[in-house]
């Protein structure tokens, strides 16, 4: 039996059927598209019960007798070939020695206008048999693809068996599709994939932009596209909300066999990926235990378990950072920093924290932070340089920073410098409103100016006469106002506590 693809050259390659092109100038591409079926039929119009991509058999008794090359003839057989061509029809085979001798020459001339492939099926070759062979064909075809998907399966059953089964699943499947395969963690970052660089730079930019976007939506899908004039294939992994990555393959609309190849790669892939979710969660508790343990101030057992584990700590004086708490919940910033951490091998340390995650970086490379902020729209802050012996107080630096910075990133000391008060929030305001108020009520309904000595007599030590000269007054008026302040407040402004108190609720009520 022969197996060759169901396409019209494979037809008249049939020796057995002698079936030859009546047309010298072909589209090489005409012959080579695929036949779904071969009908017979002489009607005059038979496109109501055709269908597309048929090759169709007639003996010619639908067109006129006598002389072809009339222009009324050559009429009819054009308009009858357009029909069969707007109707998707692959291939014309026209019975000689039935009806006519040969074939009409105005037959050939329209198929020759419409570029329809047209072949002479010789009496001695009955339709059936011309029908059958590419029935058998389509029968060998999808026995083929069907052994094919079957050896493609359990060669990819045995890829996943290996050591690093993840890889050699997509290496085995790169092989039975003769296509690129890559695997990207949740991350979106390229972790697997064969043949190795075989992508463009550009080309891989941009297919790791479209799976970072289909990982941010976080729905479950497959999807097609273009890159350049590249196909690609996406199959997201794990279940909708809880992506662990996707696999690209570099192919456009797969068949069915390959559909289901490709559908037993994604299942063994999402039960790895799961399984090492567990232990990633195992990794994600100890590393959580370390930096509670770097928080004691006692780096020891943290330094021996991450030399044994994941390779020295960063060498210090360190950076402290801490992220904000959405980081916790965001999918693929673990696997990011593992494969980070990775290849920076005492570079880069990280740990999930009560309201963030601690990353310690060296104090000159904060480029794995940066980076980490931009990638996952995260806020961090960034402690000082410290040893590992200050760790905790960095923590509390890098907290402080990342509350109070509107950057990604923002360093202790960009906003250590406004001071101790900038850091009093809307509770602070609120009391010093509440302290000050008798003051602001008396202004307002006598018309005096005690609020404004007061800020003027702190702001200047608590000097009478540089207050006299800052309002414009006589000291004696300044000694008048500080006594009646005392008396509207009840409080004793020659008390420290009084006046500092009273110094820091108007410095914020200016804030």
């Amino acid at each position: 039996m022969d197996t060759d693809a169901p396409t019209l050259r494979a037809l008249l390659a049939r020796r057995d059927l002698q079936l030859s092109l009546a047309i010298d100038d072909v589209d090489p591409a005409a012959l080579d598209r695929a036949i779904r079926w071969v009908h017979s039929s002489d009607l005059a119009d038979p496109t109501p019960f055709l269908s597309e991509g048929l090759v169709l058999l007639t003996t010619g008794t639908q067109f006129p007798h006598g002389d072809d090359g009339g222009a009324d003839a050559a009429e009819v057989y054009r308009a009858y070939v357009r029909r069969l061509s707007a109707r998707g029809v692959v291939g014309l085979g026209f019975g000689t020695e039935v009806v006519r001798a040969g074939i009409p020459p105005a037959l050939v001339g329209a198929c020759t206008d419409e570029r329809m492939p047209l072949f002479e099926v010789p009496y001695r070759t009955p339709f059936i048999a011309v029908a059958r062979a590419n029935a058998e064909a389509i029968a060998a075809e999808a026995y083929a693809r069907r052994s094919w998907a079957l050896a493609a399966q359990r060669a990819i059953a045995l890829a996943a068996l290996r050591p690093d089964g993840l890889g050699a699943t997509v290496a085995e499947l790169a092989k039975q599709l003769d296509t690129w395969v890559g695997m990207f963690d949740a991350a979106g970052e390229l972790s697997r994939e064969h043949p190795a660089g075989s992508l463009g730079h550009d080309t891989a930019a941009a297919l790791q932009r479209e799976v970072t976007g289909v990982l941010h939506r976080g729905a479950r899908a497959g999807s097609s596209l273009h890159i350049g004039q590249t196909p690609f294939t996406l199959q997201t992994l794990g279940r909708g909300g809880h992506l662990r990555g996707v696999i690209a393959i570099a192919a456009g609309d797969l068949d069915q066999e390959g559909r289901v190849v490709v559908t037993a790669v994604i299942a063994m892939a999402g039960l790895a990926l799961e399984q090492q979710q567990g232990l990633a969660r195992a990794r994600s508790a100890l590393r959580a235990g370390l930096a509670q343990s770097l928080m004691t101030g006692d780096p020891g057992l943290a330094r021996r378990t991450s030399r044994e584990l994941w390779g020295p700590l960063p060498s210090a004086p360190v950076m402290v950072g801490l992220t904000d708490a959405s980081a916790l919940r965001v999918d693929g910033i673990a696997e990011l920093l593992e494969l980070w951490a990775e290849e920076r091998r005492g570079a880069l340390f990280f740990g999930r924290g009560d309201d963030g995650i601690v990353l310690v970086v060296p104090s000159d490379d904060r480029s794995a932070v940066d980076e980490l902020a931009d990638r996952f729209d995260v806020r961090v802050g960034l402690s000082d340089p410290t040893g590992y012996d200050g760790f905790a107080a960095a923590v509390g630096q890098a907290r402080v920073a990342r509350d109070r910075g509107l950057a990604p990133v923002t360093a202790f000391a960009d906003v250590s410098g406004a001071g101790v008060l900038s850091a009093l929030g809307d509770e602070a305001r609120a009391l010093a409103r509440a302290e000050l108020a008798p003051l602001v009520d008396h202004d307002a309904a006598q018309g005096t100016r005690l609020l404004e000595t007061l800020r003027v007599w702190l702001d200047e030590d608590c000097s009478h006469e540089a207050s006299a000269r800052s309002l414009g007054v006589h000291r004696h008026t300044v000694r008048t106002r500080l006594a009646l302040i005392e008396r509207v407040l009840g409080r004793d402004l020659s008390s420290f506590a009084t006046r500092a108190e009273l110094w820091a609720a108007l410095r914020a009520l200016e804030d």
